[in-house]
């Protein structure tokens, strides 16, 4: 059985008590876990299992494969604690949803251009588009209505629409319900002050890159 995703279920919660259900060499899974693997664009954490450094999170289906550092003594059984980078995990939580926010916008009020590519970290998150023109035209709108949204502080519904496949979205009843299998805030109000900025990387592709400024 795949560990249990409680990162889904509490995604505040930074530390977790769980058993290594294998250890192969430097993987280890888990029976249930805080720490996410990326997955859709999404970070992994950053952490560790008993103490010893989580290097890489890997999904394969539906388990996570925790890679961590030499010098081990972790097997099969152990109880082990689970920590999570916390600052990390939040900045992350809040750069996601700014990202969906921006996706949303983007979607319902530009004729659904095609998403390229997508990716957040603790650092800046980005959403790439196929785009004729200077995707820069579009911030004051859109900086306009993340605010109200932010500023709305609307619950954020996040749950299963498939529990036997893991599937997931997440709802702002009213604005949009998306697919989505990441981690999410609680409150819109949470994500704060974001910054736009637009690259070009060519080829008929425009990047909208969001930044955190509080």
């Amino acid at each position: 059985m795949p560990a249990k995703k409680v990162f889904w279920e509490d995604p505040y919660l930074y530390e977790i008590t769980a058993e290594i259900t294998s250890a192969e060499n430097n993987i280890i899974t888990l029976d249930k876990t805080i720490a996410y693997a990326f997955s859709g664009g999404q970070q992994s954490d950053s952490g560790t299992i008993g103490g010893f450094e989580i290097v890489e999170a890997r999904k394969d289906e539906l388990e996570i494969y925790y890679t961590i550092r030499d010098g081990h003594s972790l097997s099969a059984g152990d109880t082990v604690i689970v920590k999570i980078d916390r600052e990390k995990r939040y900045k992350i939580m809040r750069l996601h949803f700014a990202a969906e926010l921006v996706l949303e916008l983007v979607y319902t009020n530009f004729g659904r251009p095609e998403k390229v590519g997508a990716n957040i970290t603790s650092e800046k998150a980005r959403v790439d588009f196929l785009w004729d023109g200077n995707i820069s035209e579009t911030f004051p709108m859109l900086e306009k209505r993340i605010k109200e949204i932010v500023d709305s502080d609307s619950e954020i519904l996040s749950r299963f629409s498939d529990e036997a496949n893991e599937t997931r979205y997440w709802e702002i009843p009213g604005f949009a319900k998306v697919p989505c299998g990441g981690t999410h805030l609680r409150k819109t109000g949470e994500v704060g002050n974001i910054k736009l900025k637009r690259i070009n990387p060519g080829g008929g592709k425009e990047r909208i890159e969001i930044y955190l400024v509080n």
